[in-house]
């Protein structure tokens, strides 16, 4: 493991792989890169011939973090990203893949530095714009709960959340959030969301979008929405475990064929 140190965060991460070009694959909130290998999201596992930069975002898993919950917006998660990829790729145009927040983070990252990036993978993207503002009240509730009565009572609601369908097969994991910080970065999820769509319709970058069905926080809905936005772009669609089983392959297939470009 390496660490790497920007605006008050010591970023955790791995590359694995000697030569060819760099994929960096982020996260989703809450979670890190050794959960998403136990959650079946690691997409870059199929890849050949890359180089794969893994890391934790700010105040997950094995990186660092503030209480400041500004430092965990998706625009600050973006300078994160950036920053990272100067000190480990400099230069060079970049594969990016993430879930959820990885997603809003890479459309900050790639609205900012379109040259950053070689080609797009957003997974699962969250909910953003009017849906955007009833996740960010649930969020705001979450963080003052577990000010309140600690991250036990944060868990146990995850505990009856509803099972996404097409993660029926994943095994059941913690957050990697610690409690003294879980406020903070729910509170910078609740003020995040995507650039104005001004700026997504830019973006010519070739993306892939995975999606799954049944899942409010990720809805359908976004998906949508960015794949009517960003011309040329695919969306794959997820409906059972089966479905989540292919995304590494598409996510190969889609990062060869951009390489190629």
């Amino acid at each position: 493991m390496h660490t790497f140190t920007t605006s008050g965060a010591a970023l955790a991460y791995d590359v694995d792989g000697a030569d060819g070009p760099l994929v960096v694959q982020l996260h989703g909130l809450t979670s890190g890169r050794a959960r998403d290998r136990q959650l079946g999201l690691d997409l870059s596992r199929a890849l050949r011939g890359h180089r794969v930069l893994r890391y934790d975002a700010r105040g997950h898993a094995e990186s660092s973090g503030t209480a400041d919950p500004d430092t965990y917006r998706w625009e600050r998660l973006a300078d994160d990203l950036l920053a990272l990829l100067d000190h480990v790729a400099p230069g060079e145009a970049v594969h990016g893949v993430g879930p959820s927040m990885g997603t809003g983070t890479l459309l900050h990252a790639v609205t900012r530095d379109p040259a950053r990036f070689a080609s797009l993978t957003f997974v699962t993207p969250p909910t953003a714009g009017r849906l955007r503002r009833e996740q960010a009240e649930t969020y705001l509730t979450n963080a003052e709960l577990v000010e309140r009565e600690g991250l036990d009572a944060f868990l146990a609601l995850d505990a009856v959340s509803p099972a996404v369908p097409a993660m029926g097969h994943a095994p059941e994991t913690l957050p990697t959030v610690p409690a003294l910080l879980m406020p903070s970065v729910l509170r910078g999820a609740a003020a995040s969301d995507f650039p104005h769509r001004r700026l997504i319709i830019r973006i010519q970058t070739p993306t892939l979008i995975l999606a799954w069905t049944g899942d409010k926080t990720h809805p359908m809905a976004t998906a949508k929405r960015l794949h009517k936005a960003i011309h040329g772009s695919r969306l794959e669609v997820a409906r059972t475990p089966y479905g989540v089983v292919a995304w590494p392959g598409l996510f190969a297939e889609h990062v060869v064929t951009s390489t190629r470009r």
